[in-house]
């Protein structure tokens, strides 16, 4: 088995021991991205479309540097700290995808990175 790490300046560096994705067998295992502008280091602040925004800008830098895209991905994890935002993230969400659109779990969890609203992770196949 041989993997091969991603690294791309379009997105923000990993703020911890993990890579931004990796690969393996032309699969690509992304990390959770956060509302992180990779520019500036800082957080993306306002509503909760903004936030979203900027995390599926993140993954998609991440699936680009890795081969892939939007229409590679097959699994996504979103994480909430608050469900009542479901709808809204949907709608951000839903505007980066085309169909089939991959499987996906969406989750309410007590806190997150820093304290932001949403963070998102992906598997996607390279094209």
């Amino acid at each position: 088995m041989t993997l091969k790490t991603v690294e791309t300046k379009d997105a923000p560096a990993a703020i911890g021991p993990y890579s931004q994705a990796v690969i393996n067998s032309g699969l690509v295992y992304c990390s959770g991205q956060i509302p992180i502008h990779p520019a500036t280091g800082e957080l993306v602040e306002g509503s909760i479309e903004d936030q979203t925004h900027r995390v599926m800008l993140n993954l998609q830098a991440v699936l680009q540097a890795a081969g892939s895209g939007w229409s590679g991905v097959i699994r996504t994890t979103i994480y909430l700290q608050n469900l009542e935002n479901f709808a809204k993230v949907n709608e951000v969400y839903a505007g980066y995808l085309s169909k089939p659109y991959p499987a996906r779990a969406t989750v309410q969890v007590a806190k997150l990175p820093r304290g932001v609203g949403v963070e998102i992770d992906a598997i996607a196949c390279q094209l």
